[in-house]
C-alpha cells in the first residue's frame, strides 16, 4: 500500500494539483477570497445532485481554512476511497462549466486529453492508499 511517507505519493499529489490548477481562471468569492480547484470540484459535484461524502468530510474538518488545503484533503480522501477518477469525471461532464472555470489551454477542455487523464486516474483505483485523513 501507498502511505504518507511515499515519495511517489507526494509527486502524484503535486501533479494532480498542478493539473487541476493549470489554466484555471481566477475567480473570487463574495468576500474576495480567491477560488481554487476545490471550488470547481464542489460546484461540479453539486451540479450532479450527488451528496459526495468526500466533500462532506473535508468541510467538516475545522483545521482546513483555505481552498487549496481543502482541495488537497479531498484528493487524499478520494485516493483512499478509490473515488478520484469517478469524482473528477462527474465534474468534467458539463462543457459550459469547464469553460467557466478554465481557459482554452486546460487539458480538461480537450476531449482526447480528458479521456487520457481519466483513464490514468481509473488505473489508480487498483492501488491501495493508506493515508492519514
Amino acid at each position: 500500500p501507498v502511505t504518507d511517507g511515499s515519495r511517489e505519493l507526494h509527486s502524484l499529489c503535486a501533479q494532480l494539483e498542478f493539473l487541476l490548477q493549470f489554466d484555471l481562471k481566477e475567480k473570487r468569492s463574495f468576500f474576495g477570497q480567491r477560488k481554487d480547484y476545490w471550488d470547481f470540484l464542489c460546484q461540479g459535484l453539486a451540479r450532479c445532485r450527488q451528496e459526495h461524502e468526500g466533500i462532506h468530510f473535508v468541510t467538516s474538518l475545522d483545521k482546513l481554512k483555505t481552498p487549496v488545503g481543502r482541495g488537497r484533503a479531498f484528493l487524499r480522501y478520494c485516493l483512499v476511497h478509490r473515488q478520484l477518477a469517478e469524482s473528477l469525471q462527474l465534474c468534467l461532464l458539463d462543457p459550459e462549466s469547464l469553460c467557466e472555470w478554465y481557459y482554452a489551454r486546460s487539458p480538461f477542455l480537450s476531449p482526447k486529453q480528458r479521456v487520457e487523464i481519466l483513464g490514468s486516474l481509473y488505473e489508480l483505483d487498483c492501488v491501495t492508499f493508506h493515508l492519514a485523513l
